[in-house]
């Protein structure tokens, strides 16, 4: 198992990012080489101050870095040498399972529609998350990577959603939906309800439209969406995470009454807030390329670096790719009977 990690693309410099490589490799024995892709003077100078010796280690020397401000497709004109396509390189040469970065989320896209490549049949990569609910998570994608989308892609997400949800989360048998404005089978727009003509033909547990509130009642472990709606959904539980957390403390330190029943309760609360703790996964996985690709926080810190490691080794692991590659053929071949068109774009 090797993994790139792109060193160069956080918020917070390339030692923390090391410092979170440090921590993957003393919990993961079964990763085999990282590759620590960026600037070698600013990796050599992080080194010594963490104390990191592993003999697993190994750095590639790259003199760019695509920035957050850089268009993607810019970027991959003119940035041939930046980390993020070096680590993409690796990958597609073989040389490397998998990539993690913390960069750009647009240039890591595009890392892996042009460097890495789409597996066979996949006419769209999309970027999925985990959202955690009361007693685990569902996946959602797209996230953001395909703000304008056809049936057919919605259809191969519900795919590689479905695959992700078993082989990497668990989840036996993946509850699969399209989200829209109503559970009813006419409800959404032609893009929703094409969609659901197409998955009600596919080999998933498919359970037809679902709704917002059907998010976090353990209904659901695969919303499909397009990037946009996706995107906005994302950002829109994040923000409301973060709300009700600050109402709440305010509330709770309102008096002393308050106070001496947050204390009393503090366990509880501690035990939402991990729940709840985004670093817990690292960031959100690229589902549909030949490789697996990593899209970490850009904020990460040490742990989250190490989770978004963690995911990807798990990845890696449950060979989800080839499994993803397997139910693509089959799906494609339905699909193709009912219409769509599944070649590659």
């Amino acid at each position: 198992m090797r993994i790139a990690v792109d060193v160069m693309g956080g918020d917070h410099g390339c030692g923390v990012i090391i410092a979170g490589v440090q921590r993957a490799l003393e919990e993961h024995k079964n990763i085999s080489a990282i590759y620590l892709v960026g600037n070698r003077a600013d990796i050599h100078a992080a080194l010594p101050s963490r104390g990191f010796r592993d003999h697993r280690v190994r750095i590639v020397h790259t003199t760019e870095v695509v920035e957050m401000e850089d268009k993607p497709g810019v970027a991959i004109r003119k940035k041939k040498d930046s980390s993020i396509f070096r680590a993409a390189e690796l990958v597609k040469a073989g040389e490397a399972d998998a990539l993690v970065s913390l960069g750009n989320t647009g240039g890591i896209f595009a890392a892996g529609t042009f460097k890495v490549g789409r597996l066979p049949g996949v006419q769209r990569g999309c970027l999925a998350t985990m959202i955690p609910r009361q007693e685990s998570e569902f996946v959602l994608l797209d996230v953001g990577a395909n703000v304008e989308c056809k049936p057919m892609h919605l259809a191969q997400f519900a795919v590689m959603g479905s695959v992700y949800s078993r082989e990497v989360l668990k989840h036996k048998n993946p509850r699969v939906g399209i989200l829209s404005n109503g559970t009813e089978d006419s409800k959404g727009n032609e893009l929703t309800r094409e969609t659901f003509r197409l998955c009600k033909k596919l080999n998933l547990n498919f359970i037809g439209n679902v709704e917002g509130h059907d998010l976090f009642k353990d209904h659901v472990d695969v919303v499909v969406c397009d990037g946009f709606v996706g995107n906005v959904v994302l950002k829109s539980v994040e923000s409301l995470a973060i709300a009700m957390f600050s109402m709440l403390k305010r509330e709770l330190m309102h008096n002393t009454q308050r106070k001496l029943g947050a204390y009393l309760a503090k366990d509880a609360f501690q035990s939402i807030r991990r729940r709840m703790d985004p670093e817990v996964y690292g960031g959100a996985p690229l589902l549909g390329f030949n490789g697996i690709v990593f899209k970490a926080h850009a904020s990460s810190r040490e742990r989250s670096v190490a989770s978004a490691i963690r995911m990807t080794a798990n990845a890696v692991q449950n060979q989800i790719n080839q499994t993803i590659a397997r139910d693509i053929v089959a799906a494609n071949k339905i699909l193709e009977a009912e219409g769509g068109t599944p070649a590659p774009e």
